[in-house]
């Protein structure tokens, strides 16, 4: 006996409609993610101007070149008196560091300079983003913060957040740049893995996110060769965009020393949500930077 339902159509007959709804339209994502380069997986730039460089004390605008001369902008925040050390900042997706920039502009105020820059395709910074070029901007940004005069190059550290945190890991594990400490705030292990919750989080979703993206310059191969230097990574049990255990597969690949703070509040990019996750930022910060 065929079992109906409510609008009077076989159960079976609705579930194949729907499967094949399902396959077209995952047919369709995989035909224009290819035409894209699967770049709508990972990267929402803007050029708005959501804050001005001159809205912050003691900033300046600058520009530096990537490592196939792509021009990028970047803005270096001097501290309040004398500087304790430098925190390169490499902000999240979506937008530009214009928007971005809350997130670290209350460091100088804490004895730290902060340089933070664009990616390529974001801001005022030339070109498109695509995987290799972050990759090498990253690298980009290291290089031009230690070649500063007014930097003490054995006094940097990281601070970097989600896809940010992604571009700070590869850059340093796969370069072998040096810094003295690395935080890492909602940031995935894995490019496949995280380009499949962005496709659904499915086991039928899987093949897709295999089938466009690949793992180069994935943070969790990668994050071993920044050891010894410390690693303390931030996440929240409630995060909406990367779910925590793409956190804890990136915290489970890195060396010693190492910490794993789980912050319980619903939200992205949690480290500076609360005056007692900023606090245990800085302590993070002084104690790298001790000696």
């Amino acid at each position: 006996m065929v079992e109906w339902s409510a609008d009077c159509k076989p159960k079976a007959r609705v579930t194949r409609v729907r499967r094949l709804r399902r396959l077209a339209g995952l047919a369709s994502l995989l035909t224009l993610a290819s035409m894209q380069g699967c770049n709508s997986l990972f990267y929402h730039p803007d050029s708005y101007p959501y804050r001005a460089v001159g809205a912050i004390a003691g900033a300046e605008e600058l520009t530096f070149a990537s490592k196939d001369g792509t021009k990028l902008n970047a803005w270096f925040l001097r501290a309040l008196g004398k500087p304790k050390g430098t925190v390169v900042y490499f902000h999240g997706n979506a937008q530009n560091l214009t928007s971005h920039i809350s997130y670290a502009d209350w460091l100088p105020a804490h004895g730290f300079d902060v340089f933070a820059f664009d990616y390529r395709g974001y801001g005022k910074s030339e070109g498109s983003p695509s995987r290799r070029g972050l990759h090498e901007d990253s690298i980009a940004a290291l290089e031009y913060v230690r070649s500063r005069d007014d930097v003490d190059t054995d006094r940097i550290v990281v601070f970097a957040q989600s896809l940010g945190g992604a571009c700070a890991t590869a850059a340093l594990g796969e370069s072998g740049i040096k810094v003295r400490g690395v935080a890492l705030d909602s940031t995935f292990g894995h490019y496949i893995s995280m380009g499949n919750e962005v496709l659904g989080g499915t086991f039928l979703t899987y093949p897709l996110a295999w089938l466009l993206l690949s793992n180069s310059h994935s943070p969790a191969d990668a994050i071993a060769n920044i050891a010894p230097t410390p690693v303390l990574c931030f996440h929240s049990p409630e995060d909406p965009v990367v779910p925590i255990s793409q956190g804890r597969a990136l915290y489970g690949a890195a060396g010693d020393p190492k910490a794993f703070l789980e912050v319980p509040v619903r939200g992205h990019a949690i480290a500076t949500s609360s005056n007692a996750a900023r606090q245990r930022l800085l302590q993070f910060f002084t104690a790298c930077l001790k000696n």
